[in-house]
């Protein structure tokens, strides 16, 4: 006897497949390589990567549909992973909007984030668990759109705090407790609640998937980030006869599309690659090598020194002796031309962030279906408000059928 697959299985699995056959392109990384194997067997998409000008690379960076209809040109497979990806946007349900002095202390973007998620789940008919809360400000609108009660889940002990002032003030009915999500054994006891979580990384949004599954939690909106956190080596997926390994490395390749950094954020950013990029080939030169060697997370401190001052510092680190009569400022441009060519290559790898972050969305959703539940993907935002858009929504088939007949 056989099933038949849902659609989140089917799209799963044809995910899989493209992402299997299209390793080559996405996996290396052109910061650790000079050239990428696929260079050679692309000579064209190569050559008009490199002829990018700075105006037509800052576009592709922030206009990802843009970037996949131009290396469409090149590589037809885009266009079919790209329609595997679509996404609806997720209903727009009205919600009771509270008076300004609500959104007291709160800065914009966060906002408008909250306020999409709260469009985005439709009603709520039981108490809500807020995962991750921070201050509790999402927990807080929902709890008062939908006269729920909210418990706000938090490991840092001031934002609790800050948190219980703002519900006091507001008189909503908000409860906070400090608690790590991560620690063994986790013992909460929340069967019947509505979980909600909006941006809560790597292992933070699995384990709350499976104590939803544990907890038989009628409800759960999720809305996933960071999906490397908590991943030592490689991920390990829910979903039985999937062929794709993913390590940390392309788990972070699926977040490293950003439209919320600052202008001085950019800079620190990119002096940072184009420094280590320099380093690197200094070292190379020392050891005789071009093979890439790991490097820890550099000092921010460290970027606001001289470039010879950063260098030191790293080969002192990693106890090995620069060349004295090194050139530096001829060093630091070598890293900035390195840099140049990291960037133009890296637009192919782009390409398939979304697809990889679909994928690890995906998993989830058929782990829950597998479990009873009713899931749907969405977008809930636009990509500019946060390119982490995708909300996952739950509801129990026993719960659901509750709820259409008290209607």
């Amino acid at each position: 006897m056989t099933t038949s697959l849902t659609y989140s299985q089917q799209r799963l699995q044809q995910l899989d497949q493209q992402l299997v056959a299209t390793a080559h392109l996405w996996r290396p990384q052109p910061f650790k390589l000079h050239r990428p194997e696929w260079c050679t067997h692309y000579p064209e998409l190569t050559e008009a990567l490199l002829a990018l000008d700075e105006r037509q690379l800052a576009g592709f960076n922030h206009d990802s549909e843009a970037l996949q209809d131009w290396i469409g040109h090149y590589l037809p497979q885009i266009a079919s992973l790209r329609q595997l990806c679509r996404l609806p946007e997720r209903s727009s349900a009205e919600y009771c909007l509270p008076e300004n002095r609500f959104f007291d202390g709160m800065p914009g973007r966060k906002r408008t984030q909250i306020e999409a998620f709260a469009r985005g789940i439709g009603p709520v008919h039981s108490p809500l668990l807020e995962w991750c809360g921070g201050k509790g400000h999402l927990g807080r609108l929902l709890g008062r759109s939908w006269q729920q009660l909210v418990t706000t889940l938090e490991w840092n002990t001031e934002l609790c705090r800050m948190g219980e002032q703002q519900a006091r003030r507001l008189n909503i009915p908000q409860q906070f407790r400090v608690i790590d999500l991560l620690q063994p054994d986790l013992q909460l006891n929340a069967a019947g609640h509505h979980a909600i979580a909006l941006h809560a990384c790597g292992e933070l949004h699995r384990t709350l998937e499976r104590f939803a599954i544990d907890q038989h939690l009628d409800a759960l909106d999720l809305v996933p980030c960071c999906y490397a956190f908590g991943v030592e080596h490689r991920y390990q997926p829910r979903t039985a006869g999937l062929s794709l390994q993913l390590s940390r490395d392309d788990l972070r390749l699926a977040v490293t599309e950003t439209v919320t950094a600052g202008q001085r954020e950019v800079v620190s950013r990119d002096r940072e690659m184009a420094w280590k990029l320099g380093y690197i080939e200094l070292c190379n030169r020392v050891l005789g090598s071009d093979q890439y060697r790991p490097m820890k997370p550099v000092s921010k401190p460290w970027l606001q020194l001289s470039y010879s001052e950063f260098c030191h510092k790293l080969a002192e680190r990693e106890q090995l002796q620069l060349p004295l009569e090194t050139q530096w400022e001829a060093a630091e441009a070598l890293g900035w031309q390195r840099y140049d060519v990291v960037m133009r290559l890296s637009l192919l790898r782009n390409c398939f962030r979304r697809a990889i972050e679909l994928w690890l969305v995906l998993d989830l959703a058929c782990d829950l279906e597998s479990y009873g539940y009713h899931v749907e993907l969405g977008t809930f935002c636009d990509r500019s408000v946060t390119p982490r858009n995708i909300m996952l929504s739950a509801r129990k088939m026993e719960a659901r059928s509750e709820i259409r007949s008290t209607d």
